[in-house]
């Protein structure tokens, strides 16, 4: 299937779960904010958020600095 990732289009796997996105990325979930289809999601449905064909995925890391 085909969904866009930060703007950029990708290839992904049938039954794709946005966690497994994120493990693709090695990002941690704890500090990713996940953004589907214009929508913010909550941290406890990315395991079970399954992406679709057509599905754009936007992913902001929080990065502390002073």
């Amino acid at each position: 299937m085909k969904i866009t990732v930060n703007g950029t289009p990708r290839e992904a796997a049938a039954n794709l779960a946005l966690a497994d996105l994120l493990n693709d990325y090695k990002l941690n979930p704890k500090t990713t904010l996940v953004e589907l289809n214009r929508e913010v999601l909550d941290r406890s449905v990315y395991d079970t958020t399954q992406l679709q064909d057509g599905d754009t995925v936007e992913l902001v890391r929080f990065v502390g600095g002073g």
